[in-house]
């Protein structure tokens, strides 16, 4: 088969314990789905989950022992940190019971959700799509792959985010107001998912914006920890 231009290179995350890597496919988020972040968002109890995309090209891959870098985006004047335990997909399906959802995972990463905050708002105030607060590139990195496994129990794990050497996130992944089988539940009668697949769950508490030269070092126990400085 032949292409009229060079098609993209598949985005692919290194997997702990393998040389072979989990090829990307879909980003989806899931928002507010941390009671402490939705009241510091300026809203409260369980709302309804609602989910957003990020193309796979904004995936930044950061291997295990590494220091990731990303640009300071364009447009922005408050680039905000949300850390975030991500479930890679190994089995796809359509409406899938959050019984079953475990059935479906192949394993964990540590990411962060890099927000555009002054544009999303901006979006928000004019009821308009705010893909450009946030799917924008460079603004998902992502460590390695934790195979199931391996990972512990990663549905209770301590999740953390420090910027500078200065705690600003933690909290503990039970207090997801939908928690991982339920995320599935719904976002498998929304799409149908796919091998390949991440699904960023949401954040805690304590989001803020960070400047260049910043350093963020985010952790998910069991998992491989993230670290990545704004250029």
């Amino acid at each position: 088969m032949s292409f009229v231009i060079t098609p993209p290179a598949v985005v692919s995350v290194p997997v702990v314990g393998t040389t072979a890597r989990f090829p990307v496919n879909r980003v989806y988020c899931v928002g507010r789905n941390y009671e402490e972040h939705a009241k510091e968002m300026g809203f409260t109890g369980r709302e309804p989950p609602f989910f957003f995309l990020k193309p796979a090209d904004a995936v930044v891959v950061v291997n295990a022992g590494e220091t990731g870098s990303i640009p300071y985006p364009s447009l922005t004047k408050n680039l905000h940190h949300e850390i975030e335990l991500v479930v890679a997909v190994g089995t796809g399906g359509k409406n899938i019971r959050a019984a079953d959802a475990h059935k479906h995972i192949y394993g964990y990463a540590v990411g962060l959700d890099m927000t555009r905050r002054d544009l999303q708002g901006e979006m928000k105030k004019q009821g308009r799509p705010w893909e450009i607060g946030k799917a924008y590139d460079h603004s998902a990195p992502i460590g390695p792959i934790t195979p199931v496994a391996q990972a512990g129990d990663a549905a209770n794990a301590e999740i953390y985010l420090q910027v500078d050497g200065k705690d600003r996130q933690r909290s503990t992944v039970s207090k997801l107001i939908w928690n991982i089988g339920e995320i599935f539940e719904h976002l498998s009668a929304a799409w149908e998912l796919q091998p390949g697949d991440l699904i960023y769950t949401g954040t805690p508490e304590g989001v803020a914006a960070v400047v260049s030269g910043n350093t963020m070092v985010g952790g998910v126990a069991g998992l491989e920890t993230l670290t990545v400085k704004v250029l």
